[in-house]
């Protein structure tokens, strides 16, 4: 076994090969940007060396640097995590010339399977389904709408060498296919340094499901169920989950045994996942081979026991595998959230700042309820510009499955994020949609069930009681700790007012009658909210807890608590709520104040995210049409087109291409 491994990436992943690293008792070397300096994976590490600047292509994308890197500190192994350097087979090579074992599969494996046109060829040969499509490269737009028309409508335009949703497009007729094309390459060509294309059928109504295989060096490989990851928006994942609830058992093992074949057809060693989209009949088709270990491998981990990253070190190491097919059993379920630094009411754009609060919820067992947060990130990092907004990953185990959604629902009701804009809210909100916990998806299940983008879910009749009753019980307990006190002027009487009236944003005044109420030594309350619905509410919160956790009627409570002005801001399952407590007679004259509206930017093309202006499509004075592409912002290696929401005359244009633009900064306005 090997003494000392350095782990040749960042945030989340960095830590989560270190931790098994050290439960191995192997010595871990981290490597660190710039930016990076005071990284958690970097004061977790027994050693950290720097590697240059904030920019990847000048720091974990640097092979000599990584390479000088293990060389300094005496590295035996590397372990690349996934991203950066993972799947290049030049680095594998190189680090086999410097005597240094590469925690993965060999590089005559990862170039066969790193191509996406020769990897379905491949699959082809060793008998795996593949899906229709043009196999060669595609010179240029011209050419991807004659393979395009060949095909057959909807087709997916994709890169070569792509990977993480990047690009990526699905055309449904020639303009879209032009456009499609031009975007994907130069995505392609930024992200991964190439820019070639290929066109396939885009399967409709797809589920995204991929089976893990292990794989040793002796030629015995073993796969180990299935992940759905079919809830996604922009060809990245959002949630996955372990196994699916689609699959019957047949298909599971024919597409295992698929995948196995696909391993054994090129020598594979590691861990690796074999990706399928599988249409409303369960029949399935190859996608790719990712030949690292994915981002989603916590949810395979929860249900059939096993560590990957130890194994893929015990298979570096020479270790034989320890399973057989047989003894691998899929036991519960496990969902896995990926908590993203990106605004989901501003159609899930990236957001960059500081974490001034970061709270995950517990961790470990809870009866028959285990939680997992993967993570790189603590309170006061900074997410940067530079790399994947991706903050942590929130894994759930339970039973059965909805058991493991209804824990997902109540840790990230718990889980506490300042500073930045994160997509905890939708989330939030879809651990509570129906079709989801029906088990109803596709890949287009985002685009379908938010077809104007995500708004926050509107609190029904019970949930607002519930949020009132929240409240008031915050409200009693913040005037019992003044009251309490020393030195007050005029204490409280001792006896507390029975009726109050809550209002809710700006507009809704709830009326709320306690019946009994008691403070110490914890909250327990009798109210009727509104005109007709008793709830009784019990708590042992105290002011200054970032986390209200009670019972209101029949429901567990675990709703996060902000101070605002003369108020409390709130965040349950999803629902973002601004709740005051008001006595009636100030509630009537509340009434009677003007509401501060927002300024009209209806005439102004706004920057969405913080971003570098990649083009100017239009000139001062032009008329456009609804539609129409008004300028191209890229963020985070993902170009962002930005069009006319109208038909309108140009007037101004304030930006242009190469200035990197703060959110909501002007890029131009309309007459």
């Amino acid at each position: 076994m090997f003494r000392k491994i350095l782990v040749a990436n960042r945030g989340e992943i960095a830590c989560r090969v270190m931790r098994t690293a050290k439960r191995l008792g192997i010595a871990t070397v981290a490597v660190y940007s710039e930016a990076d300096a005071d990284a958690v994976h970097v004061d977790m590490a027994d050693e950290a060396v720097a590697i240059g600047p904030a920019p990847a292509g000048q720091s974990y994308l640097d092979m000599q640097a990584i390479l000088a890197a293990c060389r300094k500190t005496g590295a035996e192994a590397l372990h690349p995590g996934y991203g950066f350097l993972s799947e290049n087979a030049a680095f594998c090579e190189a680090l086999e010339a410097a005597g240094i074992v590469f925690i993965g599969p060999k590089p005559e494996a990862i170039r066969a399977m790193g191509d996406k046109i020769a990897s379905k060829k491949i699959a082809a040969e060793a008998g795996v389904s593949t899906i229709p499509g043009f196999m060669g490269l595609i010179e240029d737009a011209d050419h991807a709408v004659r393979v395009a028309a060949e095909i057959g409508y909807p087709v997916m335009i994709k890169a070569s060498a792509g990977g993480g949703g990047k690009g990526m497009r699905i055309a449904w007729n020639e303009q879209e296919t032009r456009e499609g094309f031009a975007r994907a390459r130069s995505e392609a060509a930024s992200s991964f340094g190439d820019e070639r294309i290929f066109v396939e059928k885009f399967i409709e109504e797809p589920r995204h499901i991929e089976i893990q295989i292990l794989a040793d060096s002796l030629g015995n490989c073993v796969h180990l169920g299935e992940r759905e990851c079919s809830i996604q928006r922009r060809n990245q994942k959002i949630v996955e989950e372990a196994p699916s609830s689609f699959l019957d058992e047949d298909t599971r093992a024919a597409m295992g045994a698929q995948a196995v074949s696909l391993a054994k057809a090129v020598g594979y060693q590691s861990a690796g996942t074999v990706e399928f989209v599988v249409d409303a009949n369960r029949n399935f088709y190859f996608l790719e081979m990712n030949t690292r270990l994915q981002v989603e491998h916590p949810v395979t981990e929860f249900v059939t026991g096993i560590d990957l990253v130890e194994e893929m070190i015990r298979i570096a190491a020479g270790e034989p595998l320890r399973i057989a097919q047989e003894d691998v059993r899929l036991t519960g379920w496990a969902v896995e959230s990926r908590i993203y630094a990106e605004d989901p009411m501003r159609n899930f754009l990236p957001s960059m700042g500081r974490l001034t609060r970061y709270r995950p919820p517990p961790e470990g067992r809870q009866g028959d309820i285990v939680v997992r947060n993967d993570t790189g990130v603590a309170e006061g990092s900074e997410i940067s510009m530079f790399y994947d907004p991706m903050i942590a990953k929130l894994v759930t185990w339970a039973p059965d499955r909805l058991t493991a959604i209804d824990a997902m629902g109540q840790a990230l009701d718990r889980f506490m994020i300042d500073g930045i804009e994160h997509n905890i809210p939708f989330l939030a909100a879809l651990m509570r949609h129906p079709r989801w916990r029906e088990g109803r998806l596709s890949t287009s299940f985002i685009a379908e069930e938010y077809p104007q983008g995500f708004a926050p879910p509107v609190a029904s009749g019970a949930e607002r009681a519930v949020i009132c009753a929240v409240a008031l019980s915050i409200e009693l307990m913040r005037r019992d700790r003044l009251d309490r006190l020393p030195g007050r002027l005029a204490p409280h009487s001792g006896r507390i007012r029975r009726e109050w009236t809550v209002r809710l944003g700006n507009e809704d005044y709830v009326p709320v009658t306690i019946a009994e109420a008691q403070l110490s030594p914890a909250i327990a309350l009798q109210l009727t909210v509104g005109e007709d619905t008793p709830l009784t509410v019990s708590s042992s919160w105290r002011p200054g807890e970032p986390i209200w956790r009670g019972r209101v009627g029949e429901r567990e409570v675990a709703a996060q608590v902000r101070p605002v002005l003369n108020g409390v801001a709130l965040f349950w399952q999803g629902i973002s709520a601004t709740a005051r407590v008001l006595t009636p007679r100030i509630a009537e004259l509340d009434r009677l104040m003007p509401v501060r509206r927002p300024p009209d930017t209806s005439r102004m093309l706004l920057c969405p995210m913080p971003g570098l202006v990649v083009s100017i499509a239009v000139s001062e004075g032009q008329e456009v049409k609804a539609g129409e592409i008004l300028a191209v912002v890229e963020a985070m290696k993902m170009e962002n087109v930005l069009r006319a929401e109208r038909d309108c005359t140009v007037a101004s244009i304030k930006a242009a291409p190469g200035d990197s633009l703060a959110v909501d900064a002007v890029i131009m306005e309309f007459a």
